[in-house]
């Protein structure tokens, strides 16, 4: 293998000792890497601001995802008004996986910022919640998200530019301190306090899509209606969900994936 080629993100949680409060932290620098590569293996590109704001979203549910068990699954939808997008993201705490997407075509303005957040616990049903929150960058709107859904406070800190920090409040937890915090407070952590490390996992920019997880996913449409599915031409172009993969689709491919999967 390539030394070139980041072997995974590693993501480090701590245990604030005397404050009661969690740490999670990763340098982002080989997922944002492995995020470009995909990127450019499909051909998508986004806009400056776009492209931060996802890479932010990735940065913010990785580490959330650190923070909760083993057996949990989680999806984020973040539309914004300004820049009027969507920002999809995905994480596995069981293989390790994030992905995400931005969508700014055909987005519906609904008039106000909306997060709604998908969450699978083992073979438990998906539990959504859905918040309104207020202008700021993605960073803010996952701390405001982790108040009204979490009913628990989380910050964000850049400990350098793609090394980023959640700190987020456990029981009885110095909420004085944490609102105190900033940037170069944080840096300083491992002198002014007691840090415990809880664990450490690694997680991958990946998304597992595939030419038969398509077919699957458009098979009952094409049971239903064939040639409004194709509207009369031998192949049909669908991009991933999660990742904005394209896919190509031909007719007799379809016709081949539901004649085997009666």
């Amino acid at each position: 293998m390539s030394e070139d080629v980041p072997t995974g993100l590693e993501v480090r949680s701590y245990f604030v000792r005397g404050r009661n409060a969690l740490l999670v932290r990763a340098d982002f620098a080989d997922l944002y890497m492995e995020y470009y590569l995909r990127l450019a293996e499909i051909k998508l590109r986004h806009t400056l601001q776009v492209d931060q704001m996802l890479k932010d979203a990735a940065a913010a549910l990785t580490l959330h995802c650190a923070s909760k068990p083993w057996n949990e699954a989680v999806a984020w939808t973040i539309h914004f008004q300004n820049p009027l997008a969507n920002f999809f993201i995905t994480g596995n705490n069981g293989d390790g996986m994030v992905i995400g997407n931005a969508f700014q075509e055909e987005v519906k303005d609904t008039g106000k910022n909306l997060f709604f957040a998908d969450v699978v616990r083992g073979t438990d049903p998906v539990q959504r919640s859905v918040v309104e929150f207020g202008e700021g960058t993605l960073f803010q709107a996952v701390e405001e998200f982790y108040v009204q859904s979490e009913q628990r406070v989380a910050r964000f800190f850049h400990h350098s530019e793609e090394d980023i920090v959640m700190i987020s409040a456990q029981p009885d937890c110095d909420l004085d301190w944490l609102a105190s915090l900033d940037d170069a407070a944080v840096r300083k952590l491992d002198e002014t306090e007691e840090l415990s490390l809880l664990e450490q996992r690694t997680y991958r920019w990946q998304c597992g899509c595939s030419h038969e997880k398509i077919l699957a996913a458009i098979a009952p449409a094409a049971r239903n209606d064939m040639g409004a599915l194709f509207e009369n031409d031998e192949t049909i172009r669908i991009r991933c969900p999660r990742c904005g993969a394209r896919h190509v689709l031909t007719r007799e491919s379809v016709e081949a994936f539901l004649a085997t999967n009666a």
